[in-house]
């Protein structure tokens, strides 16, 4: 089972950012303390399946149907993804250590107190999905598709996101940890307590109008500054 750490505390301003001098509320991480666990017995997946405390190592679920089923305490390690359906699935409690794969759908699926470790994966479908006090560390992932997701308590550490897709999502108390986070999509989100000084390179393709309620440094600041121009009309000649 998770335990779960305490944030800060500080209050927000009317815009959803920290308020004036106040102090930006971290995200709150999940501790894992998985139990002793069952093997899997490489069954194909089944949709609205129920699995509990399994160790599923080196299963490739490419292709198959997991809608709507339910992950709980149980640890994924070197699993391949490609094509998997998982829409709607409850993952709970739960590692997935360098899942690989492209094309994955856990579109409105859930994940609670989950640590996703290495992943290597491309075109994953979250959106509509509920993150909440969940850590993404180390790893790639290329098109990652959170449009309209529910972020809260998020940890990107130490990995690189490519392209990702944060359309009309809600992203509070999100952390950007030792990440690249190249051509963000932010249009439309909504953003309380991120914090994306740790984002190097920090690139927003789009939506850099909506950056209010997240914290940057000012190199940041300086390097987005010819978007924030174009973004407010203004004209910059040498």
């Amino acid at each position: 089972m998770a335990r779960t750490g305490n944030g800060g505390t500080g209050g927000n301003g009317a815009n959803g950012g920290p308020a004036g001098g106040a102090r930006l509320r971290p995200a709150r991480r999940p501790e894992l303390r998985l139990p002793a666990l069952e093997p899997y017995d490489g069954a194909e997946l089944e949709p609205d399946g129920d699995y509990d405390g399994l160790e599923f190592r080196d299963v490739d679920v490419a292709g198959q149907d997991g809608g709507g089923a339910r992950f709980m305490d149980c640890a994924l390690t070197g699993c391949g993804l490609d094509g998997t359906r998982l829409h709607r699935a409850r993952f709970l409690d739960t590692r997935l250590t360098a899942p690989r794969g492209v094309g994955t759908d856990l579109a409105e699926s859930t994940l609670r107190d989950v640590e996703v470790v290495d992943a290597r994966l491309g075109g994953v479908q979250l959106h509509g999905a509920v993150l909440e006090r969940v850590v993404v560390r180390g790893g790639k992932i290329d098109y990652l598709n959170l449009r309209r997701a529910r972020l809260k308590d998020v940890v990107f550490e130490g990995c690189v996101l490519v392209e990702p897709d944060f359309g009309g999502a809600e992203l509070t108390r999100v952390e950007f940890v030792d990440c690249a986070l190249r051509g963000a999509d932010l249009t439309a989100a909504t953003l309380r307590d991120v914090d994306l000084r740790g984002a190097a390179p920090l690139e927003i393709a789009r939506g850099v109008d909506r950056l209010s309620g997240a914290v940057i440094s000012t190199g940041q600041l300086l390097d987005l500054a010819p978007v924030l121009a174009a973004e407010a009309g203004i004209r910059v000649e040498g």
